[in-house]
């Protein structure tokens, strides 16, 4: 197939989402024919550089022998099979292996498809161990400004990018936002409120150490060990959304890990947990959680379910990511990499069009100083007619590169990100 033919069949059959379609008039699709290691290849055989790792999904590369070895194994054995009063090796082993390596006492895990269902999940599994408790009263969420956690009615409803949010405000809950914990007073502000409404809110969710919608915004730890204290003491749970961050995003196998404190009360996880193979998700719950719903009354267990739940490939994939990640010691030598490429992108850090350069893990992230009005769209297409695949949030330019990026490759978003800051910057 080629470029042209792929992209005219996509148009007339396919809603690609957070599109706006009518934009592709002027601004043509992508086609990929291959995928391997950081790379992506058209069906012309151009190669794009993937500095967003497809979405944040792709941890250890494209096209991965290891894991389509593993898949390639389990389709001998079992694809799928319904999870409600059935089980299989690998759901089992992967429950067991995350309980293991998760912070904190999560010793239950509850599985979905995607990050939003995983939101969902956790929120309804929130609310209703309280009611299991006799207090339905305690029914309300409580979110950080600018926090995202999906797209479904639930989690937009504890999610603040406006882009996502404004339109489907009608449908949503309404519940209670506290301050970004960058800014001053945050933690107070979160203080505040559980003291004084600490009796209708049934958890707080965060995205530890990094928001990810919102611009790739970090913080500092010690607000987790000072939420976490706040949460215990009002009664109120924790819900600790590591779609993005998790598996080694922020230096760490857990961003909480670094909060070096008592764990959440229940961890959403998806993206990653499979290298970007197959969509899986999951929610890992404490032993008390779990415990409200142990009873012989069926209106007392979690009445949720999905179809797909812990799909036996989707599982082994994510049990070979572990595999991988255990053995090839690979979150200690991203810290070394990241080391090194930071100290490689100096010149970006200090051009005088960009503001703000900062780095977590394999995450790095800055602002351009720019009046373009489309300046995502045109630094995107900039950085596409270099070959490398960038994906501006607002004017935040961002790398979050697979783990198998090299100095060269990452050389390449360095060059990427200056041709973006010399293009578009205006500096003061």
């Amino acid at each position: 197939m080629s470029n042209e033919r792929a992209v005219a069949r996509s148009l007339a059959a396919v809603w690609h989402p957070c599109t706006q379609m009518k934009a592709h008039e002027r601004f043509p699709l992508v086609p990929i024919a291959r995928a391997k290691g950081a790379w992506l290849e058209d069906f012309e055989g151009k190669r794009i550089l993937d500095g967003v790792s497809s979405w944040w999904v792709n941890l250890l590369g494209h096209g991965h022998p290891e894991i389509e070895a593993a898949i390639r194994d389990q389709l001998g054995k079992v694809s799928h099979v319904m999870l409600a009063g059935f089980t299989h090796e690998p759901v089992i082993e992967l429950s067991e292996r995350l309980a293991r390596v998760a912070p904190g006492k999560l010793g239950h895990v509850f599985y979905a498809s995607d990050g939003a269902s995983a939101t969902e999940i956790a929120l309804k599994m929130a609310f209703h161990y309280w009611a299991n408790r006799g207090k339905r009263g305690k029914n309300r969420f409580v979110s950080l400004d600018g926090g995202y956690h999906g797209e479904t009615v639930g989690a937009l409803a504890v999610t603040d990018v406006a882009i996502f949010r404004d339109a489907y405000a009608p449908l949503l809950r309404e519940n209670l936002r506290v301050p970004f914990p960058g800014e001053a007073g945050a933690i107070d502000a979160l203080e505040r409120l559980l003291s004084e409404r600490h009796a209708e809110i049934a958890a707080l969710i965060v995205e530890p150490i990094v928001q990810g919608a919102a611009g790739m915004r970090m913080y500092s730890p010690e607000y987790l060990v000072r939420a976490r204290e706040l949460c215990t003491r009002y009664e109120v749970l924790l819900i600790a959304d590591e779609i993005m961050t998790g598996f080694g995003r922020t230096g760490t196998l857990f961003a909480w890990e670094q909060a070096k404190c008592e764990g959440p009360d229940l961890m959403c996880l998806s993206k990653g947990i499979t290298g970007g193979f197959l969509p899986l998700s999951c929610v890992l719950c404490t032993d008390e959680v779990y415990a409200a719903f142990y009873d012989d009354d069926v209106a007392r267990g979690f009445l949720h379910s999905h179809s797909y739940t812990g799909n036996a490939l989707a599982c082994r994939a994510a049990c070979t990511v572990l595999d991988i990640l255990e053995r090839d010691g690979v979150i200690a030598g991203n810290r070394a990499k990241a080391e090194r490429f930071t100290a490689s992108a100096g010149e970006l850090a200090s051009h005088p069009s960009v503001r703000n350069f900062r780095q977590r893990g394999m995450i790095w992230a800055f602002e351009v100083d720019t009046q373009a009005a489309e300046f995502a769209r045109q630094a995107f297409e900039l950085a596409l007619s270099r070959g490398v695949l960038l994906r501006p949030i607002g004017r935040t330019v961002y790398f979050m590169p697979p783990y198998v990026i090299g100095d060269r490759e990452f050389a390449l978003l360095v060059d990427a990100g200056l041709a973006i800051a010399g293009r578009f910057g205006t500096p003061s």
